[in-house]
């Protein structure tokens, strides 16, 4: 099997990446989100970053797709259509920037992201709440959307400014995760399509990144356990603790630690 898939991937390393891809679909399951960050940095630790990308594209296009039917697809629907401004241009600008990933300095822009993002989730925690104006929601949207899907083609990780929107409207939990889902769905076909035009995803990465599906299917279905259980209060701490440790793991990768 290993000579179908790229060679830098020994059995071992194979293995290993089958745990994150489990860790990260619990996470997913539980939070509704995290699953590329988690993906990114552990896969990024055992091999190279663009392989680590490739191999989150299938777990992530799989997971999204249960996420955003969980509710049904009415309900899902429902959220295109509230949401589409946000859709729209996070596709547009992860098309446009996953074409410029052997151009743009990716540490940079992770140290632009991972600190405000890290700001934000630490006011929320602190108990300074922001909240964004309803006559300024349909710019937010349109805002957050180019932010995300900038990141999301250089990166693979386009939800914290999704998250930080949703936050500041004060997203309901079932709302979020659901919005969140589609969201990460419709971004991450997306970003097939514009790394099957960078090059990073090849018919060798695709086969691995194959692999790391059912593992990340078996992690999500047992955080979704996690996730019915939680209430609102602590859905949002938790998911506010995540997003904190989101933006010092950007940094990290950032500064190269």
């Amino acid at each position: 099997m290993l000579t179908l898939l790229p060679d830098t991937l020994t059995p071992a390393i194979l293995v290993g990446a089958m745990l994150i891809a489990f860790c990260a679909g619990l996470v997913k399951g539980a939070l509704g989100f995290a699953l590329p960050m988690i993906m990114i940095s552990g896969l990024g630790s055992l091999m190279p970053v663009d392989l680590a990308l490739a191999g989150l594209i299938l777990p992530t296009l799989v997971t999204n797709l249960s996420q955003a039917l969980r509710q049904g697809w009415r309900a899902a629907w429902g959220s295109v259509v509230v949401y589409w401004r946000m859709l729209a241009a996070l596709v547009v600008c992860l098309l446009v920037s996953a074409q410029l990933v052997p151009f743009v300095s990716e540490r940079v822009l992770l140290a632009l992201l991972g600190g405000p993002i890290c700001a934000f989730a630490l006011s929320q925690l602190a108990g300074k709440v922001l909240v964004l104006p309803v006559a300024r929601r349909r710019r937010g949207q349109w805002l957050s959307g180019a932010v995300g899907g900038m990141y999301g083609g250089l990166s693979g990780v386009w939800g914290p400014p999704v998250m930080a929107y949703l936050i500041a409207v004060d997203t309901g939990k079932r709302d979020m995760v659901r919005i969140l889902g589609v969201v990460f769905l419709i971004g991450a076909v997306a970003m097939v399509g514009g790394h099957a035009a960078s090059g990073v995803l090849t018919v060798p990465s695709v086969r691995f990144s194959a692999l790391l599906v059912m593992p990340a299917l078996l992690g999500l279905a047992i955080g979704y356990r996690i996730q019915d259980r939680l209430d609102a209060a602590r859905f949002r701490r938790w998911t506010l603790m995540m997003m904190v440790c989101l933006g010092l793991n950007l940094m990290r990768r950032a500064f190269g630690f």
